[in-house]
């Protein structure tokens, strides 16, 4: 398709953690890294921590295998233009651009990702949630470290590494410009999502996270799914045990997510997602980062 025929864009966010969505349910849009990279650039371009590409299973070389069980693929790419398989904040976006649009309604909704296919539920009340799979939570101790001060931390896997620590203020994590320092090193050998979290309340608590690769971060689904299940573990809940799900609340730095990890270990993430803009990418501006 000739990037000089009309393309539209929109803008959404859930927990500030924001995107630039192409609708392209025929997957007639050629979208190169250089052309991600360039729409996400927060000062030249639209500005997003990443790309919602909207393309139908079926019509796409790498979902059509899902086809059958997801009409939608969310083909996602991070803001660097590099493909990633999965982000748990970026299916609540993608399912509310579906139901604006007109595709969907409210309930359940199947997603496919390169990370499989991802449930959905769109709730009356405007929050969806998504299914964001099983923890790991290899053995073994880990410490992370801010300046003068180290902490203990929980390993904890959601298809991604996380290392929780708990502390008594957020601001002891520092600026988060750089990576944490982490031991053993042989804990995580491709770096490492590193969350700092305060309690608030009962299974209440809020976090600051340094997501490997990206630096601070106003939201990260993975990372709250990940403290949530370090919190329960560390008050002696585990659903698996003791047949009961947990559910935390837990306060990201762009807003309020709930975690709800059931017996059979799956485990939920509910909270907003919002369109905030739509528009059309300009034809010859975009051309010269798709050549």
């Amino acid at each position: 398709m000739s990037t000089r025929t009309r393309i539209a864009f929109l803008k959404g966010h859930g927990t500030e953690n924001d995107f630039v969505i192409v609708p392209d349910p025929e997957n007639s849009i050629d979208l190169p890294p250089t052309a991600v990279a360039a729409l996400c650039d927060r000062r030249a371009g639209i500005g997003g921590d990443g790309l919602l590409h909207v393309v139908r299973s079926a019509a796409h070389p790498e979902a059509r295998h899902m086809a059958a069980e997801a009409e939608w693929f969310m083909d996602y790419r991070n803001g660097d233009g590099s493909i990633a398989e999965m982000c748990g904040n970026g299916v609540r976006v993608f399912a509310r651009y579906l139901q604006r649009a007109g595709y969907v309604g409210e309930g359940d909704l199947a997603v496919a990702t390169r990370g499989g296919v991802k449930s959905a539920h769109i709730a009356k009340d405007g929050d969806i949630t998504v299914g964001m799979g099983r923890a790991r939570l290899p053995e073994g101790d880990v410490t992370v470290s801010v300046g003068e001060r180290s902490w203990p931390a929980r390993n904890v896997n959601m298809g991604n590494p996380h290392a929780v620590a708990f502390v008594d203020d957020l601001a002891h994590a520092g600026t988060l410009y750089s990576p944490p320092p982490f031991s053993p090193a042989s804990a995580y050998p491709d770096g490492v999502n590193v969350e700092f979290v305060v309690d608030r309340g009962p299974r209440h608590v809020a976090l600051r996270v340094h997501e490997r690769g990206a630096g601070e971060t106003r939201s990260c689904g993975t990372g709250a799914c990940a403290v949530a299940v370090a919190a329960a573990r560390r008050d002696g809940a585990d659903p698996a045990v003791t047949g009961d799900p947990a559910t935390y609340t837990v306060d990201v730095p762009g807003g309020t997510l709930v975690i709800t990890e059931q017996p059979d270990g799956e485990i939920e993430m509910t909270g907003p997602a919002v369109i905030v803009a739509e528009g059309e990418i300009e034809p010859e501006w975009l051309e010269t980062f798709v050549r």
